[in-house]
């Protein structure tokens, strides 16, 4: 499939334009149109992730939480297992002599990422949880 580029005009302020190019110039872009076309890319993304409120979506579950309290890992492993067909994958990092990190890759409805991260935030010991899912992107 061959893509059409399109050359396009835009008006920007100045001090916008050079803290863009700033940007771009850190995260190593060979040109502005290759970051302009990279945020678009996202913009898109963004808007599709906000605009949906059901649909296949992917992410990551993370999550601090202190290990030594009582049947905590338990309670987590239950819960991953309630909902082992929207999880990809995990990472489990000690963090010190109580704190675990635990990166959980998910895939599937976006209205079952809430229920798991709400049931994970409701434990005793669970520190932190953080829910960061977008579109797979498809067509872009």
């Amino acid at each position: 499939m061959k893509k059409d580029l399109m050359r396009i005009g835009i008006s920007l302020p100045s001090n916008l334009l050079d803290r863009f190019d700033e940007i771009i110039a850190l995260r190593g872009y060979s040109s502005r149109s290759e970051g302009i076309r990279d945020s678009i890319r996202n913009y898109i993304i963004d808007y599709e992730w906000m605009s949906e409120q059901k649909g296949d979506r992917v992410g990551t579950i993370t999550l601090i939480f202190n290990h030594s309290q009582r049947g905590l890992v338990d309670e987590l492993t239950d819960i991953e297992h309630d909902y082992s067909k929207l999880i990809e994958s995990s990472i489990h990092v000690h963090l010190d002599d109580k704190n675990c990190l635990e990166v959980i890759l998910v895939r599937g409805e976006s209205q079952d990422f809430k229920s798991i991260v709400e049931k994970m935030m409701a434990l005793k010991g669970v520190k932190h949880v953080k829910l960061t899912t977008t579109s797979p992107g498809r067509g872009l």
